[in-house]
């Protein structure tokens, strides 16, 4: 049983200035949902139950967000909506939220060393909450049925991209073993397209060993001085066996504008309650 999962969110957003200016990029909605939520959401559906979330400076939103509102609650019950207290309470009902910061810009890799004492010795996942994915089967269930069918250390989730693309990914390279399951053999972040070893790239989805732990802490940093996550698994192979999944759903880069407004048309028209005015009004201004 994977039981944790860690949610690296102490960037700062740049790409949405000026709306992250002063609230958590993490906690930009998508509908009626933070982006954060999308993700804690998945790893619950696939049976997780404790939350590690890093932070930073300016990040205090995320906290009172999967903290318990005794005021609202106490609100919404007297004025007999129901519905909406079941949404707020839906917030934090099944799991257990803990919180570590990173107070230095070191990378993702760090990010993920930093939640080290509240992982401990077990394996865990990893979840970016900028890659919101829409499956039938949550992603992290898929992987974790991926994990124990192949007695596999460590699992990342793969999706092709096109060619040149593959500079914004860590890239992989893989025996297939199964229709969309690689043995990783090598792994490469962010290549010039002639230089990738495929277009398998790794979304933000990860199934990590605790061994990752000690690769990291002698992981050296690489560009920028970030220690990078992928240096990390890439050293574990040989040890572990680590598995690449093509996962089933649709993945929104809900990190970009674009991919964020995509996100939230697309959540939007599946929404019982506004999808159909959505769609009625996007047919009638022909925006499409």
């Amino acid at each position: 049983m994977i039981r944790k999962a860690v949610f690296p969110a102490a960037g700062f957003g740049t790409r949405f200035l000026p709306a992250t200016k002063a609230s958590p990029k993490e906690m930009l909605p998508l509908v009626d949902m933070p982006l954060i939520q999308h993700g804690v959401e998945e790893a619950k559906a696939a049976g997780m139950r404790d939350m590690i979330i890093v932070t930073g400076r300016g990040k205090n939103a995320i906290e009172d967000h999967f903290d318990v509102s005794f005021e609202l609650e106490a609100m919404l019950s007297k004025k007999g909506d129901s519905a909406l207290l079941s949404s707020v309470r839906r917030v934090t009902d099944g799991a257990d939220f803990f919180y570590v910061r990173q107070n230095l810009p070191l990378g993702l890799g760090h990010a993920v060393l930093r939640s080290m004492d509240l992982v401990g010795q077990e394996p865990f996942a990893v979840v970016l909450s900028d890659d919101v994915i829409d499956a039938r089967v949550p992603v992290l269930k898929q992987m974790i049925r991926a994990y124990e069918k192949y007695s596999a250390g460590a699992v990342l989730a793969i999706q092709r991209v096109p060619k040149e693309a593959v500079s914004r990914y860590g890239i992989l390279r893989g025996k297939r073993i199964a229709n969309g399951v690689y043995d990783v053999e090598d792994m490469v972040e962010k290549p010039k397209p002639a230089d990738a070893p495929s277009d398998l790239a790794i979304i933000g989805r990860y199934l990590l060993p605790p061994s990752i732990f000690p690769a990291l802490m002698a992981t050296k940093p690489g560009a920028g001085g970030e220690i990078q996550l992928t240096d990390a698994i890439r050293a574990l192979i040989g040890t572990e066996r680590v598995i690449g999944l093509e996962f089933q759903g649709v993945r929104y880069d809900a990190g970009t504008k674009l991919g964020f407004q995509m996100a939230n048309i697309a959540f939007a028209l599946k929404d019982p309650e506004i999808g159909p005015g959505l769609r009625a009004f996007l047919k009638k201004e022909k925006l499409t």
